[in-house]
């Protein structure tokens, strides 16, 4: 699915905010995204949802050498890819079904199906009664369930995840990682970025771990190791188990 070899990163001339970066993520695996603020994780985001190129090294994504690649074919990629941005970025002139029907609209979609489609998921994340309304009158956790609505609407192959419980309360976080999950269980890669450790444990999945621009691959239950050792780490890339999700 995702494969970074030796990835350095850097905004204009200043220094590397990302440095080696080497992994592989497995179709329908889960992944948490850890680190303290400012160690890159949007950062890193940014690389894989195809918003920035690396300064260096290879990114390979669904098969494809993203630095080959035309700056026309990068659209087709990103559509195989739904985000969940911190700040949500809903159009706030559109209602939560229009904001949701957005992606399906850009891939060529019209018609009922696309208004049923749309209704359908509103419902599953419990905004059945909020579908007519804008988001200058939703709540954050109302905005955060549209912004991931409209971030799954069109069965991504990827789903990458900023901080999204952030601005909920710990019930609603809960019951938006089990939304995560579900998709996850559908096929969907999923990388979730999060402060949350208490979230990270209930799932039980496995931890890419950010440290000064540094990546360390955890497996579940696992505990970043000193930058000395960390040479020693293999990926873990296996989706978690019924099990390890309960």
């Amino acid at each position: 699915m995702i494969r970074f070899e030796n990835v350095g990163m850097r905004y204009g001339m200043g220094a590397e905010v990302l440095k080696d970066i080497t992994f592989e993520l497995s179709p329908g695996s889960f992944h948490f995204l850890t680190g303290p603020s400012g160690a890159g994780k949007t950062s890193l985001l940014r690389l894989m949802y195809l918003a920035h190129r690396p300064s260096r090294g290879t990114i390979t994504m669904f098969g494809q050498d993203v630095g080959a690649l035309d700056r026309k074919a990068l659209p087709r990629l990103r559509r195989r890819i739904g985000v969940v941005f911190q700040d949500f970025r809903l159009l706030d002139h559109l209602t939560a079904v229009e904001n949701v029907a957005l992606p399906l609209k850009i891939a060529g979609g019209r018609g009922p199906e696309i208004e049923e489609h749309v209704q359908e998921l509103l419902s599953w994340v419990g905004l059945e009664h909020r579908m007519a309304s804008r988001p200058s009158t939703l709540s954050g956790g109302e905005k955060q369930r549209v912004a991931i609505a409209r971030a799954v609407i069109n069965r991504p192959d990827l789903l990458l995840a900023d901080e999204p419980t952030g601005n909920v309360d710990p019930e609603m976080a809960e019951r938006l990682m089990h939304l995560f999950v579900e998709l996850n269980k559908l096929g969907t890669t999923t990388v979730i970025a999060t402060h949350d450790m208490s979230l990270v444990r209930k799932i039980g999945a496995s931890r890419m771990h950010l440290h000064d621009g540094r990546l360390q691959l955890l497996g579940a239950g696992e505990s970043p190791i000193s930058p000395i050792d960390a040479g020693a780490l293999r990926p873990t890339t296996s989706p978690p188990g019924p099990e390890e999700r309960a």
